[in-house]
């Protein structure tokens, strides 16, 4: 029996019989199915559902190699828990920050490795990268070259951190394939394991991302996800504020000043999504999302999942509306 064709874009395996399923191509011949077709093409967007139960049975199958994976994670919207991974996979670990271009240019990447190494991550490695602008990517080529158990080199990550596009940046710079893998805004565009050789001693493996289902990336719509996830150096925001006041972020998340000193409170998200100082005694806009209360230290973020955080340098006690799926916390300044 032939082997099955996959697409080249997402990993489906190809098929030419429904139309309404995933991997759909009217000719096998082609090598991406019709969906990432539009994507790469016409920008036309398909939701594909996917429960991380399908994508779990492919983490547990990576655990049976002893392989190097690297663990891709965006370095603006960064897990609560980074050991996450360890869950699922018992292999050597390189940590992956992709994204570092959207990072203002006066953050200490010194200091955000001094706060991960805090938090004892067992990795055997630790690289800041831009797929975008290939930062770092020949130091990503050498530790991956350096660690690698065997050819295959597997490559795990939640939704939307960028994992398809470093490999496809790794396929310009040291591959003599053709292979671009699809590329979008939303979750779910990769479907399947994808295997790609880089060179003879390296083969890729792309995975689906794992659906964070505490992130603000699940509850908004297409467009507002592409401002989320910005292109550009993010320009941080300060608001002095007192007792009284707030800030809101678009028509996502409001954080009200209850009670304190006047206090610095410092916006880090996308430039492309608009933030404002309000009277929050007079305002009511968004109060009938889920609220959070929370008395701050000195020196702490209050993060909101998958959209940035806010850098506070004062104690003082808050209030957070945001959807109720969505998780927010605080930590140590990161920056």
């Amino acid at each position: 029996m032939p082997k099955k064709r996959i697409c080249l874009g997402c990993g489906i395996p190809l098929q030419n019989t429904n139309v309404l399923q995933e991997g759909y191509t009217a000719n096998l011949d082609n090598p991406y199915c019709e969906r990432c077709f539009r994507i790469k093409n016409y920008g036309e967007y398909q939701v594909v559902t996917k429960s991380n139960e399908e994508y779990v049975k492919i983490l547990k199958s990576i655990n049976r190699t002893k392989d190097l994976v690297l663990l891709v994670v965006d370095i603006i919207r960064l897990e609560k828990d980074l050991s996450f991974m360890k869950e699922y996979l018992k292999n050597p670990i390189l940590l992956v920050l992709n994204k570092c271009d959207l990072l203002p240019r006066s953050v200490s990447q010194e200091k955000i490795l001094t706060y991960l190494q805090e938090q004892n991550l067992d990795f055997v490695d630790i690289v800041f990268v831009s797929a975008k602008k290939k930062y770092h990517l020949d130091e990503l080529y050498q530790m991956i070259k350096k660690h690698q158990t065997s050819n295959k080199v597997y490559v795990v990550g939640n939704t939307n951190v960028g994992k398809s596009s470093l490999i496809n940046q790794m396929i310009s710079s040291y591959s003599k394939s053709n292979q671009e893998l699809t590329i979008s805004p939303l979750p779910a565009t990769t479907l399947n394991k994808l295997e790609i050789v880089i060179d003879e001693g390296l083969t890729i493996v792309d995975t689906p991302g794992l659906i964070d289902n505490e992130s603000i990336a699940n509850y908004v719509d297409s467009n507002t996800l592409k401002r989320i996830q910005g292109k550009k150096e993010i320009r941080p925001k300060t608001f002095q504020l007192k007792p009284g006041q707030g800030i809101i972020i678009e028509n996502l998340v409001r954080m009200d000043y209850i009670e304190g000193e006047r206090n610095s409170f410092t916006v880090y998200v996308s430039n492309d999504l608009k933030v404002k100082r309000i009277n929050a005694l007079r305002q009511e806009t968004l109060k009938d999302l889920y609220l959070e209360n929370f008395d701050l230290k000195y020196y702490e973020d209050i993060v909101i999942s998958g959209l940035g955080w806010i850098k506070v340098v004062g104690r003082g006690k808050v209030a957070v509306y945001l959807p109720k799926e969505v998780s927010t916390y605080t930590r140590k300044n990161l920056i």
